[in-house]
């Protein structure tokens, strides 16, 4: 599921690395974004790989808009939520504003792999 989510930058975590079961390394940072609505959510966003360097263009308190993809899954019958960025762009003058047709997210537990998002869950 890909959605687009307009917000401010509350929060830029540290860079993560790793090394994959396959031998691949890894990078992922995470960051929170707080969205622009009556009742603003907080939403904690990961990008991995080359994304990181397109993160270190904005610095916290910047308006971005962020293009994201959900994706949930089952491990010992127990379910986790990935909220991951494939684009972070510098929000437009007329975004700032929230939209009749804009997308929100609610009730969703976000929760980051330490392997960055991989099939392969470290615990």
């Amino acid at each position: 599921m890909a959605l687009d989510i307009t917000g401010k930058i509350l929060q830029i975590m540290p860079t993560t690395t790793g090394t994959s079961k396959a031998g691949k390394d890894w990078v992922k940072q995470e960051f929170v974004l707080e969205t622009q609505e009556t009742y603003p959510k907080k939403i904690c966003i990961g990008v991995m790989g080359d994304k990181t360097q397109e993160l270190k263009k904005f610095v916290t308190g910047n308006e971005v808009k962020v293009s994201l993809n959900l994706e949930s899954r089952e491990y010992n019958g127990k379910w986790y939520t990935n909220v991951n960025a494939w684009r972070i762009e510098a929000a437009s003058a007329g975004s700032a504003d929230s939209s009749p047709g804009e997308t929100y997210v609610e009730n969703t537990e976000a929760t980051s792999s330490a392997d960055g998002g991989s099939d392969d869950l470290p615990f």
